[in-house]
């Protein structure tokens, strides 16, 4: 019996063997076993708690920070749709589904005059992702603004956690695993709309001149290390140091632009890239006494 043939009826849809590296912005990666797109949160609630407990389920967002292994991933991969990305505005805060891009966030706060979430205009990603990473750049994080989410469990179980439960720390969070966030409340201060996209532009261009957002990229390969440890240097002034600005595995290059972000020059595996950081990691150790931590996530089936 095949593996969708196990999975429970559904609204959404349920796809078999799917590509994932189209989905991914590094444009590498294996299939789906299979691809599940819910209608709603009522339609995931129920997918997951039919879903027989041996079959491996894994939330993937826009992938903007993720490795997908060339052998792809077994079980089930939920992606959350159109239905997962609503908007809205109270006062200070702001309501929105998971699937939300960051940028898009950060417009509609600065629309309704709400400060202090401009920083998403700079992250390449989903709120869902955010959530999990205490995703954040130029000295603003996730945590800094979100009062509570809401998840599903693998049981289906909904479930609000504030702020306090999730243990935040930098590009981490003690949430567990299981948990698929659907939803999450952030507040902000009240500004002038043209002044928070003011200072939103200003993001977009400091971004656009130091990273290669142009290429397939999944943007910061690794966290910045410990301060102590590196002397004060972030991730891309050790890589630098090392030797590492455009430095190459296969079809993989650590950029010229930025040299703690790969790139996929056109015809990279997932096993390139994945050389390539552990190469980095390697050559830091190495020559500058510094331990890197990926920062990208790398899931699924190496071959």
């Amino acid at each position: 019996m095949s593996l969708i043939h196990r999975l429970p009826t559904v609204r959404g849809k349920l796809t078999e063997n799917v590509p994932l590296a189209p989905y991914t912005w590094l444009r590498v990666g294996g299939p789906a076993q299979v691809l599940f797109m819910p209608k709603d949160e009522a339609d995931l609630a129920h997918f997951l708690s039919s879903t027989p407990d041996d079959i491996p389920v894994t939330i993937l967002g826009v992938a903007s920070n993720t490795i997908i292994r060339d052998g792809g991933i077994k079980g089930v991969v939920v992606r959350l749709g159109p239905g997962f990305g609503k908007i809205t505005t109270d006062s200070l805060t702001l309501r929105t589904g998971a699937a939300a891009l960051d940028n898009k966030v950060a417009k509609e706060a600065a629309k309704a005059g709400i400060a202090g979430l401009e920083f998403y205009a700079g992250i390449p990603g989903t709120v869902g992702g955010a959530l999990r990473m205490n995703a954040g750049c130029y000295g603003t994080e996730t945590k800094d603004v979100l009062v509570e989410a809401v998840a599903l469990d693998r049981t289906g179980r909904r479930q609000v956690m504030p702020l306090s439960e999730f243990g935040y720390s930098y590009r981490d969070s003690e949430a567990p695993n299981d948990l698929i966030f659907v939803e999450a409340v952030f507040k902000g201060e009240a500004d002038d709309p043209a002044a928070i996209t003011a200072r939103m532009a200003e993001i977009t261009a400091r971004r656009e001149e130091s990273q290669p957002i142009r290429e397939k990229t999944g943007g910061s390969t690794f966290k910045n290390p410990d301060q102590l440890q590196s002397g004060g240097r972030g991730a891309w002034q050790v890589i630098d140091a090392a030797g590492g600005r455009g430095f190459k595995v296969g079809g993989a290059q650590m950029s010229e632009k930025h040299c703690n972000f790969m790139i996929n020059t056109g015809e990279a595996t997932a096993a390139d890239l994945e050389e390539l950081g552990e190469s980095m990691i390697a050559k830091v150790k190495e020559t500058q006494g510094v331990e890197l931590e990926w920062e990208v996530k790398r899931i699924g089936v190496r071959l």
